[in-house]
């Protein structure tokens, strides 16, 4: 167990997250009810996709070699001796300038090679005339062009989304094996907190922590339930913490890891046995984030602070709730953006700014209020700013790394 708080790199605490991350169980679920959850199996083709040649648009089925010759001052004519849908199969044998009438996802049907989309075409008492020729193939899905029998589709690891809906449904695949979901627990600390219904009297704030990281699990449709543990002793908090740990996967406790006279978290992780994987970042905010570990559960002490307790959530607890629900790609995302104003406080720590950032032009600047304590920040911006420590400020004009939280209906491009 590490006494001292010696604090290290953001990226070897979320690497040490990551290391002592386990999945969870495999279940197997209706493929209608398993949104959100992540593969626990290959997904295996089980036929061709197309499963034959079929049309790709409303039009015609021809011989392509009847087109031979065809131009504007040479109308070739074609004489429609059927007429199919989607679903249907022609009985029909094509011979020279003779068409099929198809619709879009239609068989070809036997001597046909081309397809001539409808707007292509003229028409005529006994069909149609057009005035371009032609190739073999042209406009014609071929089968198992997307994929054939047998090709692995979508791998384990993979979040399940309504298009890996669409492609359990093309394959049959009626139950599906996933990663069970983690159990979370919140406990947010101390005596000045009450809840949203009690009445706010001199020296309380709002409890805003606990809801604010039950929604953040529920983004990731994680169910979690929250504790609010209001005596600042010892042996109150020390009875909660253990009694939830023990049927919880993961539990997030916000604030009490400092070194206050109330901050009763360290010694908890101690009477716990448990192996604190770190108890000190070079972050700002959030440098006091603990993480601690036992029997493959965490507790992840974060800030009492709402804007460190956010940046201590996503850094370190969601890659691992993503790990132990299976997925393969589990670290942040992000991306290079040009910073539109100002910010020149030095940064002796990795900084963390919550901003907004414009895709359309991907530039960045800080969003409002950004200390620890902000709460309004974290409601309006979709991004953090990352700011290298042993830097002395950033101007207007610089490129900066920027992790990407979320979109939001403002960031969308009209048509």
């Amino acid at each position: 167990m590490l006494e001292k708080r010696t604090p290290i790199p953001v990226s070897e605490a979320i690497d040490k997250c990551i290391k002592y991350a386990k999945q969870k169980e495999i279940i197997e679920m209706n493929y209608l009810e398993s949104l959100n959850y992540v593969l626990a199996e290959d997904i295996i083709a089980t036929y061709d996709i197309p499963m034959f040649n079929k049309s790709p648009y409303d039009g015609f089925a021809i011989r392509s070699e009847a087109s031979a010759g065809a131009s504007g001052d040479n109308r070739v004519a074609f004489n429609v001796v059927d007429h199919i849908g989607a679903g249907s199969v022609s009985e029909k044998s094509l011979k020279n300038n003779e068409a099929v009438r198809i619709m879009t996802g239609a068989e070809i049907p036997a001597g046909a090679d081309a397809i001539v989309m409808l707007e292509q075409t003229v028409t005529t008492d006994e069909g149609f005339t057009l005035r371009k020729p032609f190739t073999s193939g042209e406009n014609i899905s071929f089968q198992g062009e997307e994929c054939k029998k047998g090709d692995t589709i979508l791998k384990r690891g993979t979040l399940i989304n309504a298009g890996v809906i669409a492609v359990l449904a093309t394959f049959s695949y009626a139950t599906v094996k996933v990663y069970q979901k983690p159990s979370v627990a919140i406990i947010a600390t101390g005596s000045e907190l009450v809840d949203i219904d009690e009445e706010l009297s001199p020296g309380k704030i709002r409890n805003s922590n606990g809801p604010m990281i039950m929604g953040l699990c529920k983004e990731m449709n994680i169910e979690v339930l929250n504790y609010h543990v209001k005596a600042d002793d010892y042996e109150t908090l020390f009875n909660a913490v253990r009694n939830v740990y023990q049927n919880h996967d993961i539990v997030i406790t916000t604030g009490g890891v400092s070194v206050g006279d109330f901050d009763y978290m360290p010694q908890i992780y101690k009477d716990l046995t448990a192996d604190v994987l770190f108890n000190k970042i070079a972050m700002r905010p959030g440098s006091v984030t603990t993480v601690a570990v036992k029997e493959n559960k965490f507790l992840f002490g974060l800030s009492g602070n709402p804007s460190a307790c956010y940046t201590g959530f996503e850094l370190y607890a969601r890659p691992v709730l993503r790990t132990m629900m299976g997925e393969r790609d589990v670290y942040p995302t992000f991306v290079k953006a040009i910073l539109s104003e100002d910010f020149t406080k030095a940064n002796p720590f990795t900084r963390f700014i919550r901003a907004d950032l414009d895709y359309r032009t991907m530039t960045v600047k800080p969003s409002g209020f950004n200390k620890s304590n902000a709460v309004i920040a974290i409601a309006t911006s979709n991004s953090m700013i990352i700011l290298p420590g042993g830097t002395r400020g950033f101007v207007a004009g610089d490129t900066v790394d920027v992790l990407v939280n979320r979109l939001s209906p403002s960031d969308g491009v009209p048509w």
